[in-house]
């Protein structure tokens, strides 16, 4: 009995370690989440406030959400899409991105850093980011 106790809590702990590590794989090491709470008369779904810094050289991948995405530039910078001439994210630019909407994918040029202050309603339980190709 004891042996079989040991295994089923071998197997939850795995399982939950596994859990986690793909939960972090989904995220950003740029992205501080300042705050994430039910979004009160919606069913399953969750807001979640972050900011991220980015520095020259860092790539930020295309990507969707499930939900919306809105937020402010708080510092801009040269991006780079592949392909494309550099452009400014400026600072003051507003950021709005619509449930399933394909963005981002771009490399941060510089000079200094990009800051991202972003709140995303999103269904609960889902991963925040969704990468694309």
């Amino acid at each position: 009995m004891k042996l079989v106790q040991s295994g089923l809590l071998f197997a939850a702990t795995a399982f939950a370690v596994a859990f986690s590590v793909a939960a972090t794989a989904q995220d950003l090491p740029q992205r501080k989440e300042l705050r994430r709470v039910d979004l009160s008369g919606a069913q399953n779904m969750e807001v979640v406030s972050s900011v991220s810094t980015f520095n020259a050289g860092d790539e930020f991948p295309r990507h969707l959400h499930h939900g919306v995405e809105a937020g402010y530039v708080v510092q801009g910078a040269m991006i780079q899409i592949p392909g494309q001439q550099p452009t400014m994210m400026a600072t003051g630019a507003p950021i709005l991105n619509l449930r399933d909407a394909v963005h981002g994918g771009f490399k941060v040029i510089g000079p200094g850093q990009l800051i991202l202050f972003t709140v995303h309603s999103v269904d609960k339980g889902k991963p925040l980011y969704d990468w694309q190709k």
